[in-house]
């Protein structure tokens, strides 16, 4: 098929999908946990030739550990879906209703989207969540996971149309156009009418790229330049801990920091301890002029630093006069994803809860908590950094629309 019919598949075969019933769709997804067991080698050894082939290219350091799976995360996968299982069916929930004078009765019901399509890059585990995300909320899936991870996709796409058949569900309910490359991409961009929402998730090239050039409509998922305040008023171990926590626990996600800001009051205590903790786990540090005096170590920092999304061993630091100055930065450099105070001042962490615009905003703790699954939503889609219908981490009740029901019993309008 061309890129345009299994689009066209896809959008024919979504009906069935939002009319099953919740057993129907778990059928599906409890064959994927078994399948995905039953041929774990084949899924490592397939990952392991698009491991091969990106070290041979040159892919990017970053992208490596996202595209790596392990017996590990394929458990973790697996799990996962069992939390989607475990989870209230989102269709069909009344949202709201009431009855008018003139006796109709109105509810607005969440109904599927119809047609998912997502653009992603070398995160085959963003194969198996929006697959099992989209099959328990009764959407049809057409993906584009990207050159660097092909085989592996090619493997798992398998495996979920396998998951379907099974449960006598058209394979046409998830499909890729990887096989298309670039041009299946774009292909879904210019879908207006067969794909009802366009999911990107990678880098800021790629989902600027998505936003700008596609005519679906687009939930924008950003990149992460990502900030910690460390407040004159913060517990010092604390401090050390989410920090550290913050930057080194996952480097390539993100939700990793990017930027540490430190209150100048304790720039000598705790804050060069802070400095001194990530140097020794191997974190390159660029740092404005006023930390250099007390750490000398650290590169100087540009702007072009403090508007970097690093995914790796690096960070920006700069050090400020106080919470008025930390809030200008975030503004100015924020990608509005999750920013974190530590402080013991309660005045200090409301306010910087109140006034950073992100779609996640945090007080003592990690940045690393920006998760679906850490949230209690099982698997994700994305983090979502718009205010248009969703913003922050997207699991199964953001893949629902709404629809108005009116029943009535002969009334016209006067």
């Amino acid at each position: 098929m061309t890129a345009q019919q299994i689009l066209i598949s896809a959008k024919q075969a979504a009906p069935q999908l939002a009319q099953a019933t919740t057993p129907e769709k778990h059928l599906v997804l409890e064959n994927l946990i078994h399948l995905l067991g039953e041929n774990s080698q084949r899924i490592l050894d397939a990952n392991q030739a698009d491991l091969d082939r990106g070290e041979k290219e040159g892919l990017a350091k970053s992208l490596f550990d996202r595209l790596r799976l392990t017996s590990e995360r394929i458990s973790s996968l697996q799990n996962a879906i069992n939390e989607i299982i475990a989870f209230p069916d989102p269709i069909g929930v009344v949202r709201r209703g009431s009855k008018l004078k003139n006796g109709l009765r109105i509810e607005q019901v969440t109904v599927p989207f119809g047609v998912i399509g997502a653009i992603y890059e070398a995160r085959p585990n963003v194969t198996i969540d929006i697959a099992a995300l989209a099959i328990k909320s009764g959407n049809a899936a057409v993906l584009r996971g990207g050159s660097a991870a092909v085989e592996t996709n090619r493997v798992l796409v398998d495996l979920i149309q396998k998951a379907l058949s099974d449960a006598s569900m058209s394979k046409d309910l998830v499909q890729t156009v990887d096989d298309f490359g670039r041009a299946g991409g774009a292909e879904m961009m210019k879908a207006r009418g067969l794909i009802d929402v366009l999911i990107p998730r990678g880098s800021a090239n790629l989902i600027q790229a998505v936003v700008t050039e596609s005519k679906v409509p687009v939930i924008e998922t950003g990149d992460g330049i990502v900030h910690l305040f460390v407040d004159k008023d913060a517990d010092p171990e604390k401090a050390l801990a989410i920090a550290n926590n913050s930057k080194t626990h996952r480097v390539s996600v993100c939700n990793s920091l990017e930027t540490l800001l430190l209150h100048k009051d304790i720039l000598s205590g705790i804050g060069l301890e802070i400095l001194k903790d990530l140097q020794a786990s191997g974190v390159t540090i660029n740092a404005c002029k006023k930390t250099r005096e007390v750490f000398p170590d650290a590169q100087l920092a540009t702007d072009e630093n403090f508007a970097t999304e690093y995914l790796a061993m690096e960070i920006s630091v700069k050090t400020v006069d106080g919470i008025d100055e930390a809030l200008t930065h975030i503004g100015k450099y924020s990608t509005h994803h999750t920013e974190s105070i530590v402080t013991e001042d309660y005045s200090t962490a409301e306010r910087f809860l109140s006034e950073v615009d992100s779609a996640a905003v945090m007080v003592n703790a990690s940045t690393r908590f920006t998760d679906g699954g850490e949230f209690g939503m099982g698997a994700e889609l994305g983090i979502s950094t718009q205010k248009l219908h969703a913003r922050g981490p997207m699991g199964l009740n953001e893949l629902t629309s709404t629809k108005w029901i009116v029943r009535g019993d002969g009334q016209i309008r006067s």
